[in-house]
C-alpha cells in the first residue's frame, strides 16, 4: 500500500526527504510508475542472456564421465568455448517426476541452493541404462516406456513416451552457465592460489567481453555491486504439441499465458507495485517458478527451482502449418540449474506430483473461509465496535474484521496505539462473544527505535540483515527508518515465533490472527521499492534468495499462531509475498488492486493461475483498492468474491468508506444476498479446502483440469469450477444485461442453482442478467451440502443442519461428499473428523455410506475416524427428478418410517421435508 505522504512518518529529521521522494512517486495519476521497474534491457544479465540466439550449443557432454548409481546418474558437461566443466545430475524421482540439476563441476564457492521449501529430500526411483554409444546414452524411466535421451554434441535431453517427445532441454542451445570467477581488472590476491588456474580457466578471448554489469550495475541512482561478477543461469525447454502453457504468478495477465517474443520476458522477482498495470508481464508480489503445459493428450509442469530474479521468455509456432510447439526459456540471475520435470500425464496427476515437493494448501480454520471485513484503517475501538454493530443491525454476516498499520503504536508492530487502542482485550473480548475474530496486521520492517522493545532484541541477537559493510541493513518503510529481520535464519524465525504468544503481544487473545502486508520486502528508498541485491543473509547475496523472503515471513508467523496454542489451534496468515511452498502457511492475495471493472475481471485468472501451482486459498480485495467503485461494481465484486476462495473487503485509507450498507437498501439487499450465498456455501467450500489439503488439487480451477480434451475449454479465464461440481460465471461488464457461459461436457447437464433450470453442456448458453444475478451451476450427478440458515458468523452456524442438493444425471451416479469436524484444531489429524461419501444410484436410493474416503497419503485413516456431530439432515433436494409415489427412510438399526415430500413438476425437483438424521449417521432413503 501506499498514501498520502503527510500520514506515514513519524518524527524523524530525515522524513521531509522521503515524503519528497514519496510525493515526486505518488503525485498525478494512479498507476504504477514504469521507471521504477526494470525492463530487461536494464536488467544486465537479462540483456546479456537474452542476446545469445538459438543455434548450435557450445555445451558437449562427455560421456565417459558418466557415473550411475542406484539414485541418480552424473554426467559432465563442457562448454568448448571456455573449457569449463559443470555437474549434470539426473534423478528419476517417485510419482513420475524427473530431476535435472546443473552446478558448476569445481565452483570458486558455493552456489545458492534454495533450501527449506521441499517437504522432504525427494525419494528416488532406480535409473536404468537402455543403450549407448558415443553419440548418446538412452536411459529408462520406468512407467510406460518412458525414457530419457542424452545426446553428447552438443549436449542435449529428451524425454521421451514411446515415439512422443514429452520435453526437450537445450533443444534451442539455449543452456547457459556463468561460472564464478576471479575480477580481472583488480588487484584482489587470490587467497587459493593453485586453485584459481584449475576452477578458473577464463580465457584471454572471454576476457575481453566483458560488459557493462558484469561485475557493476546501476539503476537509476542505485548502484548494485556484484563481489561474484556474473553467475546467470539460463535454459530451453521445448514442449512439441503444445500450444497452452500457464501459471508463473504473479502476474496481472489473461491464465493462457502469451508469447514474449516481441516485449519483455515475464519476469519473477517479488516486489511492491504502486496500482499494478494489467495485461503486462511485470513483476508483482509473489513469484511462484511452476509452469504447466496442456494439450488434448497430456498435461505436464516445469518447476524451476530457483529463488534469484527470474525471466522466462515463451514462443511458440502457433499459426504456422508445422506441428504446435511452445518454447520456454528460463533465465535466473544466480544460483544453479535445478528444475523438476513433472509429467503428468493428467493435470491431477501434476498437482499431486507438485504436492509431494512443495506440500498442499495448509487447512485453514472454517471461520477463515467466512467473509472479512477490512479497510486501512479502522480508526480505534468505537470504529470498530460500530461497524460490528452495522452488520448485526443490516442482518449481514460476518467473521473477520481488520486492523491495518494505523492500529500499532507509530508503526511499531506487536503495538497498539495507547489512545486509539487503549483496551485492546476489551475489543476482542466483545468480538468474541459474537462468535467473531480479528487480524492484526505485522509487518516484516522494523522501527529503529531504541525504546522499541522488538527492534533492541533484534539488534542485540544480531538478528537484521546486513549490508555489504557487514553492519545492519536499514531502509525506510512505514515507520520510518527500519531494520529488516532475517527470516532465512531459523534462529531468527523462532524468536519471532515467540513474539506471538500471549504473555509476549500484549492485548492478543487466541480469536486474533495476522496479516503479513510489505514482504516483498518493500523498501521505499531501495532499488526498484525494494532491498539492494548485496545486503547480506550470512553468507549468501540478497540477490541469491530474494524471492523466499517472504515465504520465510509467513512461515515464522504461522508456526508463531500455532506455538501460542500449545499446537493445538491452526493458524490464518495472510502474505503479500510468497513463493512456491508457500501455500503451507495460509492465505495470500492479488495486491493493491483498483477499483475498475478490469481489475475485477483480472481477479478470476490471478487467482486460477494461484490454484495451478499449489496455492488454492486466493482472493482480491473486493471493490478495489484503489480509488471509489461505482455501486454497480461494489455489488458486482461481491458477487464474484463470494465465489473466490478467500473472501475479503478493503479499501485505501483515502477512499470514502464503504461498509456493505452505506448504498441504499436495494444495494444493502444485493450485497447481503452475495455474502448469504457464500454463508450456505461454507459445507461445501470447506470440504474443497480439505480436499485440497489432502491432494494438492485446486480449489478454484480452470474448465480444462475437469474437462482437458474440449479445447474451447483451454483459454476460458471468465468462468471457472469450484471442485467438480460448481461452475461459476460471474458478471464482470458493467451494464451487462446478459453473459455467456459456456457448459462443458457433451454428457453433462447443469442445473442452474438459483432457477433449478436444466441445461445439457457442451453449449455456449446465453444467460439474460439483473444486478441480482450470480450465474452459478451444479453439475448433474452431484451432491452438495449446504446450511441454509445463515447466522451472524460461521462459528454460529456449527451446530445447525446440512440440505444435501442431489442433481441428477442420466449418464451416472450422483455421487457427493460431506466432511465436518471441529472446524480450527489440527484434531482432524488425530482422525477426529466425518468424512462421508453421498451417493445415489439408479434413480432410487440415497446413501450414506460409513466408510470414510480415501486419501492421499492416509488411506488407513478412513475406516477409525471418529467425531460426532449435532447437526443433522434438514431436507434432501433432488433436482431433474420425476415424482415417487413413496419415499421411505432406513436407519442403521433397521427402523423404517415414510417422509414427507414435495414435488415442483414445473422444475423437476422433489423436496424431502425434514428425514431428522444426524449427519454423522448410516441411512438409506427409497424412493418408490
Amino acid at each position: 500500500k501506499q498514501t498520502s505522504c503527510d500520514r506515514v512518518w513519524d518524527s524523524n529529521p530525515m522524513a521531509p526527504v522521503l515524503v519528497l521522494w514519496l510525493a515526486v512517486c505518488l503525485t498525478g495519476t494512479w498507476a504504477v510508475d514504469r521507471g521504477n521497474f526494470k525492463t530487461c534491457d536494464q536488467s544486465a544479465f537479462c540483456k546479456r542472456q537474452r542476446a545469445l540466439k538459438p543455434g548450435e550449443s557450445p555445451y558437449r557432454a562427455l560421456l565417459e564421465t558418466m557415473e550411475l548409481t542406484n539414485t541418480r546418474l552424473t554426467l559432465q558437461l563442457i562448454n568448448d568455448n571456455n573449457k569449463v566443466r559443470l555437474l549434470l545430475e539426473l534423478y528419476r524421482l517417485q510419482g513420475n517426476i524427473t530431476r535435472v540439476k546443473i552446478n558448476e563441476l569445481k565452483p570458486l564457492k558455493p552456489r545458492y541452493e534454495v533450501p527449506d521449501v521441499l517437504i522432504r529430500e525427494p525419494p528416488t526411483e532406480p535409473l536404468s541404462i537402455l543403450s549407448q554409444d558415443e553419440n548418446g546414452v538412452v536411459l529408462s524411466l520406468g512407467a510406460e516406456s518412458q525414457r530419457v535421451i542424452i545426446s553428447a554434441r552438443p549436449f542435449r535431453l529428451d524425454i521421451m513416451e514411446g515415439s512422443d517427445v514429452l520435453m526437450s532441454l537445450n533443444s534451442r542451445g539455449l543452456l547457459a552457465f556463468e561460472h564464478l570467477r576471479m575480477r580481472k581488472d583488480t588487484s584482489q590476491a587470490d587467497p587459493e592460489g593453485e586453485k584459481k588456474e584449475e576452477t578458473d580457466p577464463t580465457t584471454k578471448e572471454e576476457e575481453e567481453k566483458v560488459e557493462d554489469g558484469m561485475w557493476e550495475e546501476t539503476f537509476k541512482s542505485h548502484s548494485d555491486g556484484k563481489p561474484n561478477g556474473p553467475s546467470a543461469i539460463s535454459l530451453d525447454f521445448s514442449l512439441p504439441g503444445v500450444e497452452h502453457v500457464y501459471g508463473i504468478p504473479e502476474h496481472a495477465d489473461p491464465l493462457r499465458l502469451k508469447t514474449t517474443d516481441n516485449g519483455d520476458p515475464y519476469r519473477l522477482y517479488n516486489l511492491d507495485v504502486f496500482q499494478y498495470e494489467l495485461f503486462n508481464p511485470m513483476a508483482l508480489y509473489g513469484a511462484v517458478p511452476v509452469m504447466l503445459a496442456h494439450n488434448a493428450q497430456r498435461t505436464t509442469g516445469i518447476f524451476w527451482f530457483n529463488a534469484a530474479e527470474t525471466w522466462v521468455d515463451i514462443s511458440s509456432n502457433t499459426g504456422s502449418s508445422e506441428t504446435p510447439q511452445t518454447d520456454v526459456r528460463w533465465i535466473s540471475e544466480s544460483g544453479i540449474i535445478d528444475v523438476f520435470l513433472m509429467l503428468g500425464p493428467t493435470a491431477k496427476d501434476v498437482f499431486s506430483q507438485y504436492a509431494s515437493l512443495t506440500g498442499t494448501q495448509s487447512f485453514p480454520p472454517l471461520a477463515s473461509i467466512a467473509y472479512h471485513q477490512c479497510r486501512w484503517n479502522y480508526n480505534d475501538q468505537e470504529d470498530v465496535k460500530s461497524v460490528d454493530a452495522g452488520f448485526d443491525e443490516h442482518d449481514i454476516p460476518y467473521d473477520f474484521i481488520w486492523l491495518d498499520i494505523e492500529h500499532t503504536d507509530g508503526k511499531r508492530y506487536f503495538t497498539w496505539d495507547p489512545h486509539k487502542f487503549a483496551n485492546p482485550k476489551e475489543m476482542l473480548q466483545g468480538l468474541q462473544d459474537k462468535k467473531r475474530k480479528l487480524v492484526a496486521i505485522v509487518d516484516p520492517h522494523i522501527k529503529i527505535d531504541s525504546n522499541y522493545k522488538i527492534h533492541n532484541e533484534i539488534r542485540s541477537r544480531g538478528f537484521y540483515v546486513k549490508n555489504k559493510d557487514g553492519g545492519d541493513y536499514e531502509g525506510w518503510c512505514w515507520p520510518g527508518s527500519a531494520g529488516y529481520p532475517d527470516f532465512t535464519r531459523a534462529d531468527m524465525r523462532a524468536w519471532w515465533a515467540s513474539m506471538f504468544a500471549y504473555d509476549q503481544y500484549e492485548g492478543a487473545m487466541e480469536n486474533m490472527y495476522t496479516w503479513n502486508d510489505m514482504n516483498e520486502p518493500s523498501v521505499f528508498n531501495g532499488p526498484e521499492v525494494t532491498m539492494h541485491k548485496d545486503a547480506m543473509h550470512g553468507a549468501w547475496e540478497h540477490r541469491d534468495l530474494h524471492n523466499i523472503y517472504g515465504f520465510y515471513v509467513q512461515m515464522a508467523t504461522a508456526e508463531g499462531l500455532t506455538q501460542r496454542s500449545g499446537g493445538v489451534e491452526r493458524p490464518f496468515v495472510l502474505t503479500r509475498a510468497f513463493f512456491a511452498g508457500s501455500q503451507r502457511y495460509g492465505a495470500v492475495w492479488t495486491g493493491d488492486n483498483a477499483a475498475e471493472w478490469d481489475h475485477l475481471k483480472i481477479s478470476i485468472p490471478m487467482c486460477l493461475s494461484l490454484g495451478l501451482v499449489g496455492i488454492s486459498f486466493c482472493g482480491a480485495d473486493v471493490g478495489g483498492f484503489f480509488k471509489t467503485p461505482s455501486t454497480e461494481l461494489l455489488v458486482r465484486w461481491y458477487q464474484t468474491g463470494a465465489y473466490q476462495p478467500f473472501f475479503r473487503a478493503h479499501a485505501h485509507l483515502d477512499t470514502p468508506r464503504r461498509e456493505p450498507w452505506l448504498f441504499g437498501p436495494e444495494n444493502t439487499a444485493l450485497i447481503r444476498e452475495a455474502i448469504r450465498q457464500r454463508y450456505t456455501l461454507l459445507p461445501y467450500w470447506y470440504q474443497q479446502f480439505y480436499n485440497a489439503h489432502q491432494t494438492g488439487e485446486p480449489i478454484m480451477r480452470p474448465l480444462w483440469v475437469e474437462y482437458p480434451q474440449d479445447p474451447a475449454t483451454f483459454a476460458l479465464d471468465d468462468e471457472y469450477l469450484i471442485g467438480r461440481d460448481l461452475l461459476v460465471h460471474p458478471v464482470t461488464e458493467e451494464g451487462s444485461r446478459g453473459v455467456t457461459a459456456y457448459l462443458p461436457g457433451k454428457d453433462e447437464v447443469w442445473f442452474d442453482v438459483h432457477t433449478f433450470q436444466k441445461h445439457s453442456g457442451a453449449q455456449n448458453l446465453y444467460i439474460p442478467v439483473t444486478m441480482s444475478s450470480i450465474p452459478v451451476f451444479q453439475r448433474g450427478g452431484s451432491i452438495i451440502p449446504r446450511k441454509l440458515r445463515v447466522r451472524r458468523s460461521s462459528t454460529c452456524m456449527e451446530h445447525d443442519p446440512y440440505t444435501l442438493f442431489v442433481a441428477l444425471s442420466p449418464q451416472r451416479s450422483a455421487v457427493g461428499e460431506l466432511y465436518i469436524d471441529d472446524g480450527h484444531t489440527f484434531n482432524y489429524q488425530k482422525k477426529e473428523f466425518i468424512h462421508r461419501r453421498l451417493s445415489f444410484s439408479n434413480n432410487s436410493e440415497l446413501f450414506l455410506n460409513i466408510k470414510s474416503l480415501l486419501l492421499l497419503f492416509h488411506s488407513d485413516l478412513a475406516p477409525d475416524a471418529q467425531f460426532t456431530t449435532n447437526s443433522w439432515i434438514e431436507r434432501i433436494v433432488f433436482l431433474g427428478a420425476s415424482k415417487p409415489s413413496k419415499v421411505t427412510l432406513k436407519t442403521a438399526d433397521g427402523q423404517e418410517s415414510q417422509l414427507e415430500f414435495d414435488f415442483d413438476a414445473a422444475v423437476s425437483v422433489l423436496t424431502l421435508r425434514k428425514p431428522g438424521m444426524n449427519a454423522g449417521a448410516d441411512w438409506t432413503v427409497t424412493l418408490q
